[in-house]
């Protein structure tokens, strides 16, 4: 018998595989990932030489959540596929709804247009041209009675893409839940509520960063005594990704921003396990396949270690990170854009093998429009397809101790943990954003990469390589530009049909909660019951708190 196995990797490496190479030699590739990470040929259990089972992987729902945050993962119960929609009228992305969820869509996640991000109404001159366009219009409670109607809030949950106006959203559908005669403590959901990734990333703001955390934490608190299966905020990497962050980066950052928003709940007054078990995440799922994989299960861990050790949480709950995932929109390409149905299966793939929650596959024409209605099938379908037809979700965790994937995790972890630490080093994440620090370097990657993709360093399938100099041009989806009239003319009516007093008196009542320091919630869910605003809203936050203007630090 040949016993040269005990001589290891390097033996290995010597005697058969660098002769091998000699006589054949590696393709002229790089050879590490999207995040600059080496990797070698050949993994061992070498590469984990000083690695403790118990301390890294452990099991699944058990500290430190490396397997999964439930024991039974998808053997329990599949994550939830919930597909991104809205455009038009809140009456065409009603429709969009009830159509994914008859084609087995089980959740429903909202996009909104420009106008409500940015916190203007439709009939904002400033929303001009924009009404509809990217999401659905909204600006009073009659837009989300129109919304959601038919759709009883407490048999789906929902989730909401808005940040800056997110209270106000927040407040609608709470006011919904009440008209539709549904307790509070029965609707479940997500709202984004991320600011501090606009500020490193999006750039949909309207006030300073400090007062936008203070409106975020007023919505944790309010939902942690009133609304208990709502998640307040979605903590998102997935923008730090987009605007062309690395994986570690995108780690990293979406991290920082959770442990600041744990740390202002704190010196709010509230109880780590009161509101921290109801803190979710949103992160990118992009082409680095093992990579993507890596980074769901380091930020398990990662966030199950600090909220223990740092921020002292005794709640399992506390300690297990949830996350929604969304594959890459960066990744997709205008060019042979029916390619990115295969970039999206492997994407949603590994948000799969990563143990995700939560998942939205990209429709292969988002790159061009929003999607038609044949292309959202599609995505939705190779969701159902990963669940129903591959096998994968049968056993837990499936990659669990793959020598590569562990030491990716390790790796990953641990250059995480350094941009943690200097983000700690500078003051805490508000503080970092202020110096410019993650917009820094965030942008130096985003250069980087545009450099190797230029260079045809890294492949681009269809556009760096594999280029066809005439495609047929693929159908998209049109939005009628008479929706914008009939949305203008909607929230005039609605003003105009309002009691104009108590519309003052809400906005006077919200301007004084503003200015002491109280929670604005109660007084938002009051106003819109009346009728007030989106616009109206944000208009007592940009006169109370004041704009934001981000100073330039390039």
């Amino acid at each position: 018998m040949d016993d040269r196995r005990g001589d290891g990797k390097a033996r290995w490496e010597e005697e058969t595989y660098r002769p091998f190479v000699k006589r054949s030699p590696e393709r002229d590739v790089l050879y590490e990932t999207l995040s600059g990470i080496p990797v070698q040929p050949l993994y061992t259990p070498e590469d984990l030489a000083d690695w403790r089972y118990e301390d890294k992987l452990g099991y699944p729902g058990e500290f430190p959540y490396t397997r999964g945050p439930y024991p039974s993962m998808y053997r329990g119960k599949l994550w939830t596929m919930r597909m991104f929609a809205g455009f038009g009228r809140p009456e065409d992305t009603n429709a969009r709804f009830k159509y994914l969820l008859e084609q087995g869509q089980t959740g429903l996640s909202t996009a909104f247009d420009m106008p409500a991000l940015m916190g203007y109404d439709a009939d904002h001159p400033r929303a001009r041209g924009e009404v509809g366009r990217e999401g659905v219009s909204v600006s009073t409670l009659a837009d989300f009675e129109i919304l959601f109607r038919d759709i009883p809030l407490d048999k789906v949950t929902t989730s909401m893409t808005i940040n800056c106006t997110a209270s106000v959203a927040l407040a609608m559908y709470l006011a919904l839940a009440d008209k539709q005669g549904v307790g509070w403590d029965r609707i479940g959901g997500t709202m984004q509520n991320d600011m501090l990734k606009e500020f490193i990333a999006q750039k949909e703001w309207i006030s300073p960063p400090e007062s936008a955390v203070r409106v975020v934490v007023d919505t944790i608190e309010f939902c942690a005594r009133h609304v208990p299966r709502f998640n307040p905020v979605s903590i998102s990497g997935y923008h730090i990704r987009e605007a062309g962050s690395t994986a570690v980066q995108e780690l990293a950052f979406t991290l920082a921003d959770g442990f600041g928003y744990v740390q202002a709940g704190v010196e709010r007054g509230l109880d780590v396990d009161d509101f921290a078990p109801r803190l979710s995440f949103f992160f990118d799922i992009h082409n680095d396949f093992f990579e993507e994989i890596a980074k769901l299960r380091a930020a398990r861990r990662i966030w199950a270690t600090v909220m223990r050790e740092r921020f002292r949480a005794r709640k399992p709950e506390s300690m297990r990170l949830r996350t929604h995932t969304q594959t890459a929109g960066v990744s997709a390409t205008a060019q042979q854009p029916l390619n990115n149905v295969a970039r999206v299966a492997l994407q949603a793939l590994a948000a799969v093998l990563g143990g995700a929650q939560s998942l939205h596959t990209n429709s292969y024409d988002e790159v061009l429009a929003l999607p038609t209605e044949q292309a959202v099938t599609v995505a939705l379908r190779t969701q159902q397809i990963i669940a129903e037809e591959t096998g994968v979700p049968l056993t837990v965790d499936p990659l669990g101790g793959s020598y590569f994937l562990e030491r990716l995790t390790d790796q990953m972890e641990a250059q995480a943990m350094d941009y943690i630490r200097k983000v700690d080093e500078l003051g805490g994440i508000v503080r970092a954003i202020d110096l410019g620090y993650p917009q820094q370097e965030i942008a130096d990657a985003a250069y980087r990469y545009q450099l190797m993709d230029d260079r045809g360093q890294k492949t681009v399938v269809g556009v760096n390589k594999y280029v066809m100099p005439e495609e047929k041009p693929v159908e998209y989806l049109r939005i009628d530009p008479a929706i914008e009239r009939e949305q203008i003319e909607r929230v005039r009516r609605v003003k105009a049909s309002r009691d104009a007093a108590k519309v003052e008196r809400r906005l006077a009542q919200l301007a004084e909660a503003c200015r002491d320091g109280r929670n604005v919630m109660p007084v938002l869910v009051d106003a819109v019951k009346d009728y007030v605003s989106l616009g109206e809203i944000s208009d007592v936050y940009r006169r109370v708190f004041g704009l934001y203007r981000e100073p330039i630090i390039f």
